[in-house]
């Protein structure tokens, strides 16, 4: 099929719940009103009653620990979350749980080393940026299609048929889908105070993100105009997506696919497309709009906004732009931030693929079964997702008037909302909104008329052919391609032809060449064209 873009715009009142966000709080993502009302809030103790016993085919004779790994950074009062979780736990399942978190800090080399050091890891966050296709396919993860009916029937009986069915891979199920329905697309995120206060112009493309920039590096010397913290996730692939409008901007190897030609598979690197995105970082580094230093950033985009170091990022998704503008008001409720989605110039969004947020249970599983009885229990069980996802109500949060409120501010409270990450056990029947997230909402409608069917994510790859030169690969992008990335190089072109030398000596052709007939293959066999 063919494919026609169309063009968005926001209405004004849309906008007008976008940059005028309340500071109560924290939030994700829904397209309906609160879950709960003031009078029916479900805390810990209020639901009790919604106590079960294990799945009667389940063997919980013997004690257990379970090995709970979450990407990211722990919450301060993770530990007070644990205590309460394993009274239940281990009472309902005689099992008790370890929650471990990698940190943003090179997780990606983290989570490779979890799933093949041979150490106990008995339930592991998945999605399609983490490659869950690959690991599933080269057997990392344990197949759940027999597991599910004895340790976790109402978990099964729970997540949609369809999702099951997206999930899988070559027939099998190796990951319990979230069934929460978002939009993660990108958008500009920018301090909508400071560009009142100096007139500047709205982000809604490169040329005005970059006036908007400009503007800041002028009018607030001390401050970062744009935040970067992965020169990938953070600048590449957003510039890539706007300038080249290339689904492929997340694909390895080099390779450029876009959504209006998807059997058109090609090298964006060494392209006039990468000597034109590079070349416009260059010029952005050279204007200092983004600090000389991003190759060895650690803290969070997010965070530098929120903490007045840097102004801007040039894509990030509607919740957690939320989520920063929460945290940001509620310790300056005078500043406030602004979010302009991608859509508006792309004329299209795809709303969140099932494989994005899910738990896999690793191969090296000591427990699989009370593992995946443990999971069905944060997802459907009222007690254990609240405490997971909000914390404890009273000490960390109020519903009021229908809206959760968090205590305190982002830096005294000990755990915010879905402070564990816990986008993957979402449970739409209980999840508790922010006031701000309406906001949100408004976004998601707009982006709902605009909605295209995502038809990439469903690829699985297999590396097994040319697992060394992929290896060699990746050491060549990280040594050659980040300083272009990043800017550091004045000698554009030069530093290209040196990359892509590099690059096919490591085998690039090759593994170009096979993930493209493994591509088409996949979009014959889906029909798509």
């Amino acid at each position: 099929m063919s494919y026609r873009k169309n063009a968005l715009t926001l209405s004004a009142g849309a906008l007008a719940l976008v940059t005028v966000l309340s500071a109560c709080g924290n939030n994700n993502d829904d397209t309906s009103s609160p879950a709960t009302s003031p009078s029916s809030s479900p805390s810990a103790s209020a639901a009790s009653s919604s106590a079960s016993a294990a799945p009667a085919g389940l063997d919980t004779s013997k004690h257990v620990t379970l090995q709970f790994y979450m990407l990211g950074d722990a919450p301060k009062d993770l530990d007070l979350i644990q205590d309460e979780i394993n009274k239940m736990a281990e009472e309902e399942l005689n099992a008790t749980v370890k929650f471990n978190f990698t940190t943003w800090t090179d997780w990606d080399q983290k989570y490779k080393l979890l799933l093949s050091s041979g150490q106990q890891v008995d339930l592991l966050f998945t999605a399609d940026w983490t490659q869950y296709q690959a690991y599933a396919n080269s057997g990392a993860f344990l197949p759940l299609d027999d597991l599910l009916p004895t340790a976790a029937p109402k978990l099964q009986e729970f997540v949609p048929e369809d999702m099951w069915e997206a999930v899988k891979v070559k027939g099998k199920i190796y990951t319990v889908p979230a069934t929460y329905k978002e939009y993660v697309t990108n958008g500009f995120v920018y301090r909508e105070d400071l560009r009142e206060k100096y007139n500047l112009p709205v982000p809604k493309d490169l040329a005005t993100m970059e006036a908007y920039l400009e503007g800041i590096k002028q009018n607030e010397p001390g401050m970062t105009p744009l935040a970067i913290d992965n020169v990938t996730d953070n600048l590449i692939n957003p510039l890539r997506e706007l300038t080249d409008h290339s689904v492929g901007a997340k694909l390895p190897y080099g390779i450029g696919i876009k959504y209006e030609s998807p059997n058109d598979v090609y090298s964006y690197w060494g392209s006039e497309e990468q000597l034109s995105d590079l070349n416009l970082v260059r010029s952005w580094a050279e204007k200092g709009l983004f600090a000389k230093n991003v190759l060895n950033q650690k803290e969070l985009s997010g965070d530098l906004i929120t903490s007045g170091k840097a102004a801007a990022m040039l894509g990030d998704n509607p919740t957690r732009y939320n989520d920063n503008n929460m945290k940001m008001q509620s310790l300056h409720p005078d500043w406030k931030l602004g979010y302009t989605p991608y859509a508006e110039i792309l004329g299209y969004a795809t709303p969140v693929h099932p494989i994005h947020n899910g738990f896999a249970i690793p191969k090296n599983s000591a427990n699989p079964e009370r593992a995946l009885a443990f999971y069905e229990k944060l997802v459907t069980d009222k007690r254990y997702n609240l405490l997971t996802q909000y914390g404890i109500e009273g000490k960390h949060y109020t519903v009021e008037n229908g809206y959760y409120t968090m205590i305190g501010d982002s830096s005294s409270n000990g755990f915010p909302r879905e402070g564990m990450q816990g986008w993957a056990w979402r449970n739409p029947e209980y999840m508790l909104f922010d006031q701000g997230y309406d906001g949100v909402k408004a976004i998601f409608d707009e982006l709902d008329k605009v909605a295209k069917p995502d038809l990439f994510t469903g690829f699985t790859e297999d590396y097994t052919s040319y697992q060394p030169e992929r290896a060699a690969l990746e050491q060549v992008e990280k040594q050659y391609f980040y300083p272009l990335y990043a800017g550091l190089l004045s000698d554009v072109q030069a530093g290209i032809d040196t990359a892509m030398a590099k690059a096919k000596q490591a085998g690039l052709e090759k593994i170009q060449e096979s993930y493209k007939q493994q591509w088409l293959a996949y979009t014959a066999e889906a029909g798509i064209q």
